[in-house]
């Protein structure tokens, strides 16, 4: 049962300290300098990035048709739902590793380990393959060469000068790395809605019919490249249809993911009680509106049999002799792409602490820079990670991978909601989703269903990540817990 110790509210609040910045055990503290304005430029700035600009025409072209603009709204709605559940758990527990402490409070150790583990996955990685998309797009806005900014490069220079860039900028302080954010979201968010509003004139309604069309069997879909849903179900994969909208929407979900980062920050946040629902909502409603708008011009310029899979936005406005309008939107997609790696970085190097400071990870990394206040060694060693594999290992499936993690941690996440209500019904709660248990477990079954439209080879690698974290596990995380090291030494003290 050791495996599932969890880990009390009490010692969890303990460790975060107060206003006054005590807290953070022997890993010191993280500075509570943030506000609901940072949160939501942290969350667009991770959210709004690589979905809104690539996976618009591949899913309008190849799955769903002019209706890619229902599998964004499904998607949002889905998000939604695991924001409401992060927006209770985040005010009434305000700790860095969001998910990852939820689930060591509710669900026990080892299943805090795994969430943390799938969490490295999702912002670690997904780092890494945004860096490239930024070498890509810079090359081609400077016209640089390939052969150092594209994704053929054998070694790409561009994806590692911008790790080491914003990795300084991460490491400098919170309030830093939020006002190049801000910056960054200001300029992006701009000229998505300049594609809106220039965009909306050229809207066709022939491009728009069949808005659904009719449903057909998908090609080169077998084995390992089928959902996991049609496996299990035995039937044949599709394309188009509604069975192509929903296969759509779970692969669109990519382009939601990273919004719990602003869960992440409630320990370096002022007010967490009310500004970490304001910070998740405002967000995702952002987000949403962008996401919509921006699919429906895209498919309503362009019929979706033509759109450009690799710069549908950039294309559609060539196509209809706006052609002045793709330098705007590249600048947009890069500096989407820019605050997206900020925020991923931030992101990752907090859930580090939290675990470093429970004992799962070397403490001595997880340790906070008095002078910087953030988690320094921690974002420096992921960073490396993150620059090595941007810079040498293509990583051309990540997306579905990114999207599983999260969706993961987003059905768990939801779970705990109603666990923690019939555990802790005590618990001071600012914010409280609505119709609890059926809303929570409505986010949990529908975050399941989203994983299992994903493609079986996609299951496979994440197997595969979570049985190297078990590993890790075994062999450093259970035998040097913190709370495994006291409840031993208990023991010990009953046995004397």
């Amino acid at each position: 049962m050791q495996l599932f110790r969890t880990k009390s509210l009490e010692a969890i609040q303990s460790d975060v300290g107060g206003d006054d910045d005590t807290g953070g055990g022997d890993v010191g503290h993280l500075r509570k300098r943030l506000t609901a304005r940072h949160l939501i430029g942290f969350g667009i700035g991770v959210v709004i990035g690589t979905g809104i600009f690539t996976l618009t025409g591949i899913q309008a072209r190849d799955t769903a048709g002019p209706a890619v603009v229902i599998s964004f709204a499904i998607a949002g709605v889905v998000a939604l739902l695991a924001a409401l559940c992060y927006s209770e758990l985040a005010s009434s527990v305000p700790t860095a590793g969001s998910a990852y402490s939820y689930a060591y409070a509710t669900a026990g150790e080892l299943l805090a380990w795994v969430i943390g583990w799938d969490l490295f996955l999702e912002f670690a990685f997904g780092a890494a393959v945004v860096a490239r998309g930024w070498s890509a797009y810079i090359g081609n806005l400077l016209d640089l060469p390939p052969s150092l900014f594209g994704e053929d490069a054998t070694v790409n220079v561009g994806a590692a000068f911008i790790v080491v860039v914003l990795t300084v900028v991460a490491v400098l302080g919170i309030k830093e790395s939020a006002r190049v954010t801000n910056v960054l979201v200001v300029v992006k968010v701009a000229i998505c809605v300049f594609v809106v509003v220039a965009g909306i004139w050229f809207v066709k309604g022939a491009n728009l019919t069949p808005f659904v069309p009719a449903g057909e069997p998908s090609e080169g879909a077998s084995g390992l490249t089928r959902p996991l849903i049609s496996v299990i179900a035995g039937l044949e994969p599709a394309t188009f249809g509604i069975g192509g909208v929903l296969t759509a929407a779970a692969v669109v979900f990519f382009a939601y993911t990273g919004f719990e980062a602003v869960a992440n920050l409630s320990e370096e946040t002022r007010k967490p009680s009310r500004d970490i629902p304001l910070g998740l909502l405002g967000t995702l409603g952002v987000a949403t509106a962008l996401y919509i708008g921006v699919a429906f011009v895209v498919v309503g310029m362009v019929k979706y049999t033509d759109i450009d899979a690799g710069a549908p936005i950039a294309d559609a406005f060539d196509q209809v002799g706006l052609g002045w309008a793709s330098s705007l939107i590249s600048i947009a997609a890069v500096a989407g792409l820019t605050s997206v790696i900020l925020v991923d970085l931030v992101t990752v190097s907090r859930i580090g602490f939290a675990m470093g400071r429970d004992g799962l990870l070397p403490q001595s990394i997880a340790k906070v820079s008095p002078r910087t206040g953030t988690p320094v060694r921690m974002t420096l060693l992921y960073a490396a990670l993150v620059l090595v594999t941007a810079t040498f290992v293509p990583l051309e499936s990540l997306a579905n991978l990114v999207s599983i993690g999260t969706l993961f941690a987003f059905v768990l996440v939801s779970l705990a909601v109603p666990v923690l209500r019939r555990t802790r019904p005590d618990l001071p709660r600012a914010f409280k989703v609505p119709f609890s248990p059926v809303v929570p477990v409505l986010s949990a079954l529908a975050c399941l269903y989203l994983m299992l439209n994903l493609e079986v080879e996609t299951w496979l690698r994440f197997l595969a990540w979570m049985a190297l974290g078990l590993l890790v596990y075994a062999f450093y995380g259970h035998r040097h817990s913190r709370l495994g090291n006291a409840d031993r030494a208990e023991a010990a003290a009953r046995a004397d």
